[in-house]
């Protein structure tokens, strides 16, 4: 008996019909495959036009070409000459009307500076400085023009300024490498204490912490004097800069102690007394004597005057003894009188209020006068005063309540008058940059 196991033998019949089930997918697939690749090929010469056709250029954006023009309104110039070239009249027009309410284009006054930025010849932007702290701003829109008044953007650095006087505050300042204003600035802190007219005396000296601004790189004035000494005839006077509550900023000394008195020491800032009071004075043109209850200040016709205390305004006309002159009522019964002016302050009228240190008018020789200069009278009650005799009182101090934030205040501002070290706080820059200037004469 054979126990070998032999697995049943497959005929050649079952292995063909095996394949052939195995075969027919396989061949659908390769048909398929074909038939795709024929479907998606090009002829050669539809390949040569494809690569034939140009490559797409890609061109740079055409530069922008921006100009800044610089320059300072003259006389008798206009909105109209400065931007005729560039809008129609109608557009002038409708500009004049939309800046009306902001700052009237009427009122360009000669020597301020403007900036017109123009791009590829078009206008963008214009600028027009009111005065050293603010600007008016005109932008083109579709509809027509945006106008604003805005801050002009300085970079601004506090530095200590040091002098010693020879002769005058004036020429200490000047030798100093600073400028008239500082000195102006500086008298005006110290005037209720100091006249500087007639008690500066050789080594006097000073020192100023003042904001200095700078505009797209250089110095453009002054801004706030933050603290000041001055020492006179061996005594010091000190003022630091403080705004106590809802008043207005003014100096104090170190121990809260307003500068600011009822009175200016003087109408004007600087001068000299060509002829002081008295009641028997040789009159220069009468050839007689008579009384001269009043300060003469002799200074080149157009010195501004400052009215010496706040008050109304009671007389503002002429006569031919007293020529142009402005007649003020204070508080507590004093009258001031400003003499033989060449012309008066803007605004000074009959009834008008006036504020300490305000200009009412400019040195003359109106009147009964051989040569400009101010006749300043002051009056008690109706009568007569020597004006450099006048005891002025204080006005309020720093408040109790603001006292010890004061004090905290002005310590840094004793450190830097005693180190003379500056600090510097930058502001926003203004106007965006130009690829080309021309600066307009």
């Amino acid at each position: 008996m054979n126990n070998d196991f032999n697995p049943p033998r497959t005929s050649l019949v079952q292995r063909t019909r095996s394949n052939r089930r195995f075969m027919l997918p396989l061949l659908v697939l390769l048909v398929l495959g074909g038939l795709f690749l024929l479907s998606n090929r090009q002829p050669a010469d539809k390949i040569a036009q494809d690569d034939a056709k140009p490559i797409p250029q890609i061109t740079a954006a055409p530069e922008v070409r921006r100009e800044l023009v610089r320059g300072a309104i003259q006389p008798g110039e206009t909105i109209t000459s400065l931007l005729g070239h560039i809008f129609t009249p109608q557009q002038i027009h409708n500009l004049n009307q939309q800046c009306k309410d902001v700052f009237p284009l009427s009122k360009l006054c000669a020597g301020k500076n403007y900036r017109l930025a123009l791009r590829d010849g078009a206008f963008e932007r214009f600028e027009y400085d009111i005065d050293n702290e603010e600007q008016l701003i005109v932008l083109q829109n579709e509809e027509g023009f945006d106008t604003s008044r805005t801050a002009i953007p300085y970079t601004v650095e506090q530095q200590v300024i040091k002098g010693n006087i020879t002769s005058s505050l004036f020429g200490a300042v000047l030798d100093s490498g600073e400028s008239e204003t500082l000195a102006i600035n500086l008298a005006d802190i110290f005037a209720w204490d100091i006249d500087f007219i007639r008690d500066i005396q050789s080594g006097d000296s000073f020192q100023v912490l003042v904001e200095k601004r700078f505009r797209e790189g250089k110095q453009a004035g002054y801004g706030r004097i933050l603290a000041a000494t001055f020492t006179n005839c061996g005594e010091t006077y000190r003022g630091f800069l403080f705004k106590d509550g809802e008043r207005s900023p003014a100096y104090y000394d170190e121990n809260g102690k307003s500068l600011r008195k009822a009175f200016l020491k003087a109408p004007l800032s600087f001068s000299r007394i060509s002829s002081g009071y008295t009641m028997r004075r040789l009159h220069p043109i009468t050839k007689t004597y008579k009384p001269h209850p009043a300060i003469d200040y002799a200074a080149p016709t157009g010195t501004p005057i400052k009215t010496v205390g706040d008050g109304v305004v009671v007389k503002s006309t002429y006569n031919r003894f007293n020529g142009n002159y402005v007649k003020i009522r204070h508080p507590g019964s004093w009258v001031t009188m400003y003499n033989h002016m060449s012309r008066f302050g803007r605004g000074i009228k009959t009834g008008k209020k006036v504020r300490q240190g305000q200009i009412i008018g400019y040195v003359g020789s109106t009147g009964r006068s051989t040569g400009p200069h101010l006749d300043f009278r002051m009056y008690k009650n109706g009568r007569t005063v020597n004006p450099l005799r006048v005891k002025s009182p204080s006005v309020a101090p720093v408040s109790s309540e603001q006292m010890a934030a004061f004090k905290i205040s002005i310590t840094p501002y004793i450190a830097q008058l005693d180190k003379g070290a500056p600090a510097s706080t930058q502001l926003a820059a203004a106007m965006p940059q130009v690829q080309s200037e021309t600066v307009s004469n």
